[in-house]
């Protein structure tokens, strides 16, 4: 099983994640923020990880801190989780509708950390979730994980399907690039001889 744990500390977030890759998509996620821990659980169940998530942030300040760094803290947990990464896939990719929305995720463990991120959502919440935050959970993950993350959303009209549609695809991108291949057996999935 690959397993790992988190605990991140600043002076602005304190976190701590105990993630199994190969899980039941069980949950238990308390960020503070409800939107954002529906979203945190739609990804755990959709990727059938198993998931406990448990964040306090200066939320009286703003959102920000709080989404960005479990997106980080997240991110260091797969990276922690999958190891040397022998065997596995690597990239992974989702297209995932959500009634009148199409969203679109990609994901490359490639070692290096890039995100591209387009929501397409215009207004400020969505539930009580800061909407321009999303990216930033996205890009933190990216960081943490030194993975290429790539999630856009194709076209849509609700908003809270725009949001759900790339959490859902991800999750499955996720688990996909996640996924060990018995052909790969236990090879390196790179030329480069390093991830």
């Amino acid at each position: 099983m690959r397993r790992s744990a988190i605990d991140r500390v600043t002076k602005e977030t304190s976190i701590r994640i105990r993630l199994a890759i190969e899980g039941k998509g069980r949950y238990k996620v308390a960020t503070g923020i409800r939107f954002f821990d529906h979203m945190l659980e739609l990804f755990a169940h959709h990727g059938a990880f198993d998931l406990q998530l448990a964040a306090t942030g200066d939320l009286d300040v703003d959102q920000h801190h709080t989404v960005e760094d479990v997106g980080i803290a997240l991110g260091q947990a797969f990276a922690q989780a999958l190891g040397n990464k022998r065997g596995i896939l690597r990239a992974g990719y989702f297209v995932m509708p959500m009634d009148e929305t199409l969203g679109v995720a990609a994901v490359d463990f490639s070692g290096r950390a890039a995100a591209v991120i387009d929501t397409k959502v215009r207004i400020r919440l969505v539930g009580d979730l800061q909407s321009e935050l999303v990216p930033d959970f996205f890009d933190g993950f990216a960081r943490g994980a030194q993975a290429n993350v790539h999630a856009r959303i194709l076209y849509g009209r609700s908003n809270h399907h725009k949001i759900e549609a790339l959490f859902k695809a991800f999750a499955r991108a996720v688990r996909a690039a996640c996924w060990r291949d018995k052909q790969m057996g236990r090879l390196l999935p790179s030329t480069k001889g390093l991830l």
